[in-house]
């Protein structure tokens, strides 16, 4: 976090909305240092956040305040495919702008690289392999694409297949990049899903390419699935939009990953 100077007294509702602020401005900040920021006890600050957070303006997580609940539940992709679409959208155009001709790609699954697929329009002869039975669909009609799909158990919330089955057929190939969407990214946690058989799957991927490319609306950052596909250390670039917040482009872009932000 940022450092932050002392602040006078303040009376309690200018404490709260300081709180907020700094919250905004930092992304979290602990229990101790807004007991020091503030000249009052820790007893005093865990009952302002726990007031915060009844209020829903805030969530409290190991002695510290985050603006949002880093948890996420496990959601149809019908009902994420109409959240952020202007975000999505952008996010496609500039990943199929990476996409060279003659290439082989992995697709995996989720709502934006459906979008991705929709921007698809090679230069010469593609070939993508993907779990994502909707960017099968769509890009099958590509006479110009071969579509390797995956074959194995089918995830009904996602409309994709996981399991052994497709992590075996993996093992045979190796492609150029691997366009994966995720459902959070932790700046301590790494890469999350929230099905630990699409996490295995995406596990699976990495291994296949040579380049990880994540796609992710600014929704996704501080945020948890409940399966971890990977370190932060196995990603090569991030695509996103430009809601993402300051502080998680500067720590992503210090540890090596490339960072693109689509203007919407």
């Amino acid at each position: 976090m940022n450092k932050i100077s002392e602040e006078p007294l303040l009376s309690l509702p200018e404490r709260h909305n300081r709180i907020l602020t700094l919250l905004q401005q930092n992304g979290s900040i602990s229990v101790t240092q807004l007991s020091d920021l503030f000249r009052v006890s820790e007893v005093t600050i865990r009952k302002d956040l726990s007031y915060l957070e009844q209020q829903k303006k805030l969530y409290r997580t190991h002695g510290s305040a985050i603006l949002i609940s880093p948890y996420i539940g496990d959601r149809h992709v019908n009902e994420k495919e109409k959240k952020n679409v202007s975000e999505k959208q952008a996010i496609g155009v500039a990943a199929a702008a990476l996409i060279a001709p003659e290439d082989s790609v992995i697709i995996a699954s989720g709502t934006t690289v459906t979008f991705l697929a929709r921007e698809i329009k090679p230069q010469g002869h593609l070939t993508v392999i993907t779990a994502s039975v909707p960017v099968t669909r769509i890009l099958s009609q590509n006479p110009d694409i071969d579509v390797i799909q995956l074959g194995g158990i089918t995830r009904s919330s996602s409309v994709s297949v996981v399991g052994p089955f497709a992590e075996a057929m993996l093992r045979n190939f190796n492609c150029s990049k691997l366009f994966i969407g995720v459902d959070g990214i932790d700046l301590e946690f790494g890469l999350t899903t929230t099905n630990m058989l699409e996490a295995s799957l995406n596990c699976a991927m990495i291994e296949a390419a040579q380049k990880v490319v994540v796609l992710a609306d600014s929704s996704k950052f501080g945020r948890r699935g409940f399966s971890k596909i990977c370190e932060l250390e196995a990603v090569d670039r991030i695509i996103t939009d430009s809601g993402v917040q300051p502080l998680y482009l500067d720590r992503l872009r210090e540890r090596g990953i490339e960072v693109t932000v689509v203007d919407l």
